[in-house]
């Protein structure tokens, strides 16, 4: 009988090896322990909060030509749950952070920040000037210009498909003012952030890449090893 399970036991361990269970790598769903301590973390408002949440973001170099992908951040249910308790109001305890998760769907949450830049500017050639003879050769860039992006999300092999997925485009604004008079205040395109939101057990391995293929310029592809994300 002894002999029978010492041969049992490494025919199980070879069926694992060879048919891995899939498991996600970050926390989810996360423990009583884990919401107190994202609650406690997003509680902490100076420079350890913003350190912490960092570190779930790619920071990428500017590109030679085209728009800029200048990062990329992939939020697990963890560091959602941080960002929460961060956002809530002076008196939100721990225990009302418990109760809040139990009526939460834990997701993930993907961040792309577009910047526009000289080569691919807020003020861009009129397509239709070309053929209609029109004189206004220049236009401003659309504010949804984001659409224009091609953006995969992909682990396991498999391009997930986000059940929310939405641009929202980012301006700076200042007051204008001619030969001295105020004429009122103004704002300029300066690029957009484009957010999706995926169901946390669809990471079914410990890897995830996003894939962002611009209008223009060279594609960008962002590797996050999600084993070292909580």
């Amino acid at each position: 009988m002894a002999l029978t399970r010492l041969r049992f036991l490494p025919c199980m361990i070879a069926i694992v090896l060879a048919f891995p269970f899939p498991s996600v790598a970050f926390d989810t769903p996360l423990s009583d322990t884990a919401v107190r301590q994202a609650y406690f973390m997003g509680q902490r408002h100076d420079e350890t909060y913003g350190q912490f949440l960092d570190s779930y973001y790619k920071h990428l170099p500017p590109p030679t030509t085209g728009p800029y992908i200048s990062s990329v951040a992939f939020l697990t249910p963890y560091a959602l749950l941080t960002e929460f308790s961060n956002q809530q109001p002076y008196g939100y305890s721990a225990q009302q952070a418990e109760l809040d998760h139990q009526g939460m769907v834990e997701t993930v949450k993907i961040l792309v920040e577009i910047q526009l830049t000289d080569t691919y500017p807020a003020v861009m050639a009129n397509p239709a000037g070309r053929t209609s003879g029109t004189p206004w050769n220049r236009i401003l860039r659309p504010s949804d210009f984001w659409r224009d992006f091609q953006i995969e999300t992909i682990s396991g092999g498999k391009v997930l498909s986000p059940f929310v997925s939405r641009g929202e485009p980012n301006y700076i604004c200042g007051d204008s003012d001619l030969q001295g008079l105020a004429i009122g205040e103004y704002c300029t395109l300066v690029g957009a952030t484009v957010r999706m939101e995926f169901l946390a057990e669809a990471f079914a391995t410990d890897s995830a890449k996003v894939k962002i293929v611009p209008p223009e310029g060279d594609k960008v592809v962002v590797d996050f090893d999600l084993s070292s994300l909580r």
